[in-house]
């Protein structure tokens, strides 16, 4: 063991491992520095859970001469027999070292352990990474030195364990305060939020497609079902939805109900054009095209019968004022403007057509697309008829 190098690395840990800007170079440095001071490591692994909707953890797992490979768990995970019947379980339910050396006929019974003695390991460790709020994470350090860890070597490893957990433990704050604003307030918005964009009124000009849509007949759904049942209709629905909108570039911003907010934001022109407003309304079309294919497969089982649904979106371009609105203790990030407005309104006029999807005269005039005029309409709020359009494949029903 080289004492020296494992306090430059314990000093390196305890100042913030300033080098390493991610978890996965935050293990990949550390476990070189170990390796550099003498613990012979083949490999090493983070496990930590995470609040996420989707994912109850993720593991980062360092080899020696290879990258660290990043996994995610589901919240099926810890019921399986892949995690029940591994030493990470004891570690996880007790808070508890658990350590084998891979000659030991103890370690048989884990069936993780007789993978790695198969590819030569010899020894195995275990340790909590405790944080401050006392929740217990996870780590593994794997040799396959011939006689196994030292005594030295163990204790090296127990004794980075603490500061090993602070900066793990920044980094999982860092990763759960950019899922949570993602989930709730969408990506864009939870940068800005990070960037420090968090003073009341603080909001900036956006041109954006804007994308405004609902459900039918919700009202009367929500009236005849369980509210369970509503929500879990609600669930499918949105994700008919986000998917598509998320995956061609929109924002989700809001949802209100059944109803959904969105924008496709649009790049500054040069002064010359308008940026690229036409590859964005083709991408939002693109969208709105698989939403309402999604939306027609969508069934729900109701006793006898089989739901179906149908829903209405508006799509309009125009410039919006994105930031903070609210309260002083309490703000939304959203967007607001005349164009929001008219995009509502628009929504509205869907039902009244029986169509799908219908676009202001901006959008249409944006998008190639094969439009129908379906003529002005006065729109309330606006002090001049706004022309609507839809499309030629949507044949609405006979009256």
């Amino acid at each position: 063991m080289d004492r020296t190098e494992l306090q430059k690395t314990i000093d390196w840990l305890i100042d913030g491992a300033r080098s390493a800007q991610t978890p996965v170079e935050f293990l990949r440095q550390t476990c070189e520095r170990l390796v550099a001071a003498g613990v012979p490591l083949s490999r090493a692994g983070a496990f930590v859970r995470t609040p996420h909707p989707d994912v109850f953890g993720r593991s980062f797992i360092w080899r020696l001469g290879g990258e660290v490979q990043v996994n995610t768990a589901d919240f099926d995970f810890p019921d399986t027999p892949q995690f029940t019947n591994s030493p990470l379980a004891i570690v996880f339910r007790q808070g508890r070292e658990v350590r084998y050396r891979l000659d030991d006929p103890e370690s048989r019974r884990f069936p993780f352990l007789n993978d790695i003695r198969a590819d030569g390991a010899t020894d195995y460790l275990a340790l909590p990474l405790v944080f401050t709020d006392g929740a217990v994470q996870g780590s593994s350090w794997i040799t396959h030195a011939p006689g196994g860890f030292t005594d030295a070597q163990l204790e090296a490893l127990r004794g980075i364990a603490k500061p090993f957990a602070r900066l793990g433990e920044i980094f999982a704050l860092r990763r759960t305060a950019t899922t949570l604003l993602d989930t709730y307030v969408g990506n864009e918005a939870g940068e800005r939020i990070l960037a420090g964009h968090i003073r009341r009124g603080h909001a900036e000009t956006m041109q954006a497609a804007i994308w405004l849509s609902d459900l039918r007949g919700f009202t009367a759904l929500s009236d005849r079902l369980m509210p369970e049942t509503v929500v879990e209709i609600l669930n499918l629905y949105f994700d008919c939805q986000v998917p598509a909108i998320r995956k061609h570039g929109g924002e989700i911003l809001k949802y209100m109900g059944d109803g959904l907010l969105a924008v496709f934001p649009i790049a500054r022109g040069d002064g010359r054009g308008d940026g690229n407003v036409g590859e964005v309304c083709g991408r939002v079309m693109e969208a709105a095209r698989e939403v309402r294919a999604n939306v027609e497969a969508m069934e729900y089982p109701s006793g006898a019968a089989v739901e179906r649904f149908r829903f209405g979106v508006a799509l309009h371009i125009g410039g919006v004022l994105f930031g903070n609105i609210g309260s002083s203790g309490r703000l939304d990030f959203t967007c607001i403007g005349p164009a929001v407005n008219l995009a509502a309104r628009l929504e509205k006029i869907t039902g009244r057509l029986h169509r799908t999807i219908v676009a202001s005269s901006a959008f249409a005039d944006a998008c190639a697309c094969d439009w129908v005029d379906l003529g002005e309409f006065p729109i309330a709020g606006f002090s001049t008829a706004q022309r609507v359009h839809g499309l030629a494949d949507e044949t609405p029903p006979r009256a």
